[in-house]
């Protein structure tokens, strides 16, 4: 394995997103039933950081660029922590713990992730993962999470710790990554499309020429900069540092699949328009408008190949979908929903969203800034929605018994929901602002309730949902 190694543009881009409001961190917890091995989840831990050298490897600034370089001084005890949780070790407290870290900086003179495992009174123990956003996104960091699993509770013998896999030749690496930074520094569509960004932005009167072009990557860019700030809600608001953090019980995906079959939806369909009436109830409960506001979420879109090999990194493009909010029927909400994800699918706004990161990682870290702002005041919320192994995995001898993620925000959103599926089930993670949404609790023990709503409609009127005339009066009533 290379010593050293060039942080891509995109990497960077989200290395130096860190604010002390935003940290850029993707947080897990991996609750288990019963307790780990912690000779085996040391073992195991070790084999993970083998086939996965980011995991020792810091992130330095050399020369004006960003490198990723092995740590000479690693030391797996600064990164695997034993906490005891106060009080009752429920529920409430293993919340506090994650918010917590949620708030604070990983440690940037050492590899950019750590573990914390703790007691809980919850039937085991739980393992909270701290990995920051620039070593990868959702979509890797669950397969490199995997390396550490079994698929029984005996496990299978591991590959030798990182000490026997790195390799000190790495100065053809080295000169290859340089000649990569050129590669990158010379791409005319990426320099193409951070300045027409800047253009369109500064001078709104060049988004007519760009529009007259029609659906090509110029509009596009165009559209995104475009777009017009979110509704002032209670969702949206100069943030803290302080987080707060909930989770849902889990639904069986069977369930949503089957709903979604007969409602012609898929899945991501279903739980995004579950997730948007959660968030409808949570504002009229509080009083608040909901019949005309128009809020926005930033929806991750995996760019990976079929044939990627699981490298770590970021790979993705983002869509800025408008959540029905302000559609008060459930299964309006959710075609709502269903076509305006078609169509940003289909558009080219994720290849060219991940473009404008691969600018904004080569621009100076000041612009960066600036074009987040502009970007982040667009949106109110960030939803993303990882598929998980379908089957029942082990960690050091114990039973993964649910899997949770917390997805960072940029800027100044305050609010960001995860989705996750495991073992055939699957749960939402919420990670709010404290001062904007004190009590995510009341928004995720919704998400259920608004899904049990379109499980009924189809299990009590079916004949309706299949009758155009019959779903009109639905729809109406």
């Amino acid at each position: 394995m290379p010593l050293n190694e060039f942080i891509s543009c995109v990497d960077t881009a989200w290395l130096r997103m860190d604010r002390p409001n935003n940290l850029m961190q993707i947080i897990g917890v991996l609750m288990f039933e019963g307790d780990l091995d912690e000779a085996r989840l040391i073992n195991g831990l070790r084999h993970t950081i083998s086939v996965q050298p980011r995991f020792h490897q810091r992130a330095v600034l050399e020369g004006g660029s960003y490198y990723w370089r092995h740590d000479p001084d690693f030391d797996l005890d600064q990164h695997l922590k034993r906490v005891i949780l106060p009080g009752k070790a429920g529920k409430i407290e293993l919340e506090k713990l994650v918010a917590d870290l949620a708030s604070t900086p990983l440690n940037h003179q050492r590899p950019l992730w750590d573990m914390h495992l703790t007691d809980t009174s919850l039937g085991g123990q739980a393992l909270v993962v701290r990995i920051h956003h620039a070593m990868g996104d959702g979509f890797s960091l669950v397969r490199a999470m995997l390396t550490m699993m079994d698929n029984t509770p005996e496990g299978v013998a591991r590959r030798p710790s990182v000490d026997s896999q790195v390799d000190d030749n790495n100065e053809e690496e080295e000169e290859c990554h340089h000649g990569s930074r050129l590669v990158r520094a010379g791409l005319k569509l990426t320099g193409t499309l951070f300045s027409k960004y800047v253009e369109v932005v500064t001078h709104p009167t060049k988004a007519v020429e760009y529009l007259k072009t029609g659906r090509d990557v110029a509009s596009e860019l165009c559209n995104i900069a475009t777009l017009g700030d979110d509704s002032a809600s209670r969702l949206k608001g100069k943030t803290g540092s302080s987080k707060r953090v909930a989770w849902s019980e889990q639904i069986p995906l069977p369930d949503i699949k089957a709903v979604g079959k007969v409602l012609g939806c898929s899945v991501n369909d279903l739980l995004i328009a579950a997730t948007a009436g959660a968030f409808r109830h949570y504002l009229q409960s509080r009083g608040d408008e909901v019949d005309n506001i128009q809020i926005r979420a930033l929806v991750p879109v995996n760019m990976r190949a079929s044939d990627d090999n699981g490298a770590l990194g970021n790979r993705f493009g983002l869509v800025a979908l408008d959540l029905p909010i302000d559609i008060e029927h459930p299964l309006q909400r959710l075609y709502a929903v269903r076509d305006r994800m078609q169509a940003l699918r289909s558009s080219l706004q994720p290849i060219v969203v991940l473009n404008l990161l691969h600018a904004l990682g080569m621009a100076p870290k000041a612009v960066q800034q600036q074009a987040v702002d502009l970007l982040a005041a667009k949106a109110s919320a960030v939803i993303t929605n990882v598929p998980g192994p379908q089957q029942t995995l082990y960690l050091a001898g114990a039973k993964l018994r649910q899997p949770l993620f917390w997805v960072p925000q940029s800027g100044d959103i305050g609010v960001g929901v995860s989705i996750l599926s495991y073992d055939h089930k699957v749960q939402l993670g919420l990670i709010t602002d404290k001062k904007l949404v004190p009590d995510p609790d009341q928004v995720v023990d919704r998400f259920a309730v608004e899904f049990e709503q379109l499980l009924l409609m189809v299990l009590l009127e079916p004949e309706l949902l299949f009758d155009p005339t019959g779903l009109d009066a639905l729809l109406a009533s």
